[in-house]
């Protein structure tokens, strides 16, 4: 047998219990109608007015820092929106220490009250009831009403319960609208995390790169990372590479990570030396980096021919270079971070790849955690490039990612790597600009052509189109001097062939080298003509910082 529900005790207002019930039902849901803690706050302090028979009404909240009490709403003659109390100040502060009611039928006889407001506003408060507002055991303000406006305008013990009963309905709805807000606010916050991760993600080298000698990988700690890294082909066949961890976390970091990466994407093409492009960016960041952030990176070029990167050390990790015997080298800095100090020169340094692997990476790796809960540092590093020795760049990366997420599925900071490593040639040729030398020239492309499995019409469209672009050099870039030189270079890229020819005649303008008409058939012009139409992709371009030209050709192998 159920135990009937209390009554709910006399009421001075004049509501039988039945009316009461239902006006207290009805203010709860009213409070709960809108899920916005400004429009909760106000729509409570108005019906509080109303219904409580008040002269003044407002509600306190404690801020963040749980160190004063803020006037968040207000009703009454006077405005004190704003208004911040200590916790231990007046009737107010009493109420939210206590987590009880406080009444003061005449607060000319209690010491507690704080007679400054009335003072600089002219408003005189005979009496106050001021209830806690807590959700779940926590008190997070008080509902403050301020002179009864019937019987003799002062509050008595029958108005406790129903501004209890008020409070905990106020505090309740303000509660839900503060986590419906935070919910808000977090969902938006995951949108542009994933937004910036996507803006991130497009920054990084595409699959259009994976033909080159280059390989990378970027493990963010968070959504987005501030490290990155980016490589990609010149027009003459260098290769640019940057590696950089930016200091800080999260969307900051994010940006700055963005601005640099662009930076260097833009001036990497007009700027050969990397020692006077870290220069150049570090100018640039100092100008605009704020909150102390700065910038470590190494960047450089590699030179298939000659087999040599070029690199600059901006504070970053030394790069390793890991020989054929698995002896290493590695290059510290000798520059500080970009975005510290403006007007530096950079220095550039010389990597020889003789058959050896330049690893470059950011702190994240070192101080990953290994099997013993200690951080691998640059030797446990080492051990985990000997153990991934001797297989595929890709598989390598692969065995290092697998090693690293065996140990800790969460990584305490970013985790960016960069490998290189370039393989022979296929063939590498330098003949005189003399037509005689033409006879080896194309009996020496077509047996390499063929070793790496081309067809015969492949093999006869590749073999026309070195010796219709060594005629052109020998004709319009020497001009008939003998004594010029012309270097022929073959490489395997994925499942095409790339040939780059170059010379060391003056320069000429790319766009100026077009085909001649078919309508304009005579001798001489068809030679670029063949070239464009049997090879897959066909570039001319000057060499970068000397004098020069370069062709180069991409053929299928079919």
């Amino acid at each position: 047998m159920s135990t009937p529900a209390a009554p709910l005790p006399p009421d001075p207002y004049g509501f039988s219990d039945g009316e009461l019930a239902a006006m207290l039902a009805e203010l709860a849901q009213d409070f709960a109608s809108s899920l916005n803690v400004e429009e909760t706050l106000q729509h409570a302090v108005d019906q509080i007015i109303t219904h409580l028979h008040a002269e003044a009404a407002s509600i306190f909240l404690l801020d963040e820092t749980r160190r004063a009490l803020v006037c968040r709403k207000c009703a009454g003659p006077v405005d004190i929106t704003g208004l911040r109390l200590h916790p231990d100040e007046g009737i107010v502060g009493d109420s939210v220490r206590s987590g009880r009611v406080q009444i003061v039928r005449d607060v000319s006889q209690n010491p507690s009250f704080a007679a400054g407001v009335d003072q600089d506003t002219g408003f005189i408060t005979r009496s106050i009831l001021c209830a806690p507002l807590a959700v779940r055991g926590e008190t997070i303000g008080a509902l403050e009403l301020i002179n009864k406006r019937s019987g003799d305008g002062l509050f008595a013990g029958a108005d406790i319960h129903l501004a209890t009963t008020v409070a905990a309905a106020a505090a309740l709805a303000i509660h839900n609208a503060r986590m419906a807000e935070a919910l808000v606010e977090q969902e938006r916050v995951r949108k542009e995390l994933e937004l910036a991760r996507e803006i991130q993600l497009s920054l990084l080298p595409t699959d259009a790169a994976s033909d080159l000698p280059i390989r990378g990988i970027n493990l963010p700690a968070r959504e987005v990372s501030g490290d990155f890294y980016d490589y990609f082909r010149l027009p003459d066949g260098r290769l640019y590479f940057s590696i950089a961890d930016v200091s800080g976390k999260g969307m900051n970091a994010a940006l700055l990570m963005a601005k640099t990466t662009s930076l260097l994407r833009c001036l990497a093409k007009t700027t050969p030396d990397p020692g006077e492009l870290l220069s150049r960016v570090n100018d640039e960041i100092c100008e605009t980096a704020s909150m102390g952030m700065f910038v470590t990176i190494v960047t450089g070029f590699v030179e298939p021919r000659t087999r040599r990167i070029l690199l600059s050390n901006g504070g970053h990790l030394p790069p390793l270079m890991r020989a054929r015997d698995g002896s290493y080298t590695d290059l510290p800095p000798q520059m500080p971070p970009l975005g510290i100090l403006p007007g530096l020169a950079y220095p550039t340094d010389t990597l020889v790849l003789d058959g050896g692997c330049v690893y470059l990476f950011t702190d994240g790796l070192t101080e990953s955690l290994d099997s013993d809960s200690k951080q691998l540092g640059l030797a446990g590093v080492k051990r985990l490039l000997d153990s991934a020795a001797g297989t595929s760049p890709d598989t390598r990366l692969q065995t290092i990612v697998t090693e690293l997420e065996a140990v800790s599925r969460r990584f305490n900071d970013d985790i960016t790597m960069l490998l290189i490593e370039l393989g022979e040639p296929v063939l590498l040729l330098q003949i005189a600009a003399d037509p005689r030398e033409l006879a080896q020239v194309r009996t020496a492309v077509q047996e390499a052509a063929e070793l790496e499995g081309c067809g015969q019409k492949c093999v006869a469209d590749i073999v026309m189109a070195v010796n219709e672009a060594c005629m052109n050099i020998i004709q319009h870039a020497y001009k008939g001097d003998v004594s010029g030189l012309i270097e022929i270079e073959m490489r395997r890229e994925a499942d095409a062939l790339e040939i780059v020819l170059r010379d060391f005649a003056p320069p000429v303008d790319p766009g100026g080298i077009k085909p001649r008409p078919l309508e304009e058939l005579r001798p001489g012009g068809l030679g670029t003509f063949f070239i464009r139409e049997t090879m897959d992709d066909c570039r001319y371009g000057n060499l970068c910082g000397r004098d020069g030209n370069f062709l180069r050709m991409t053929k299928k192998i079919t």
